[in-house]
């Protein structure tokens, strides 16, 4: 039981520094969405979530362990690779930013990264309840 709830509780926080993460690059796209020349990046959440998980990468990638009986951490940067946004219109000055998309994008994901947050709050508060016998 205590297994299952950690697992969740990784997978959980896990998901937060990845949302974290595509946070940071989408407002690196808003920052330099003036920039002339500046290629938009994007960061793909499910696929480096999977990867995290160790669902979309060789089993055992990017776990870490300092001894046989700890349990293992999954680092949640695996991939060094930069993927670059495509831009829907053309501009003059090379920008590919749309800051349409980008304001969607960074809405959703401060959304997304809310309610993770919540849920991990109220995992805890379950087992804190637990443990005292309320």
């Amino acid at each position: 039981m205590l297994a299952q709830m950690m697992t969740n509780l990784d997978f959980q926080g896990q998901a937060l520094l990845l949302r974290s993460q595509r946070q940071q690059v989408l407002a690196s796209n808003i920052a330099n969405a003036d920039t002339p020349g500046y290629v938009g990046r994007e960061f793909h959440f499910t696929q480096k979530l999977l990867e995290a998980t160790g669902q979309g990468a060789a089993p055992g990638a990017g776990v870490q362990s300092t001894h046989a009986a700890h349990m293992p951490f999954r680092s949640p940067v695996l991939s060094t690779q930069e993927l670059y946004a495509m831009p829907s219109q053309l501009s003059a000055d090379k920008n590919t930013v749309d800051m349409d998309r980008e304001r969607a994008s960074f809405s959703d994901n401060a959304l997304h990264y809310e309610a993770t947050l919540r849920f991990i709050n109220g995992q805890v508060r379950t087992l804190l309840s637990a443990i005292q016998g309320q």
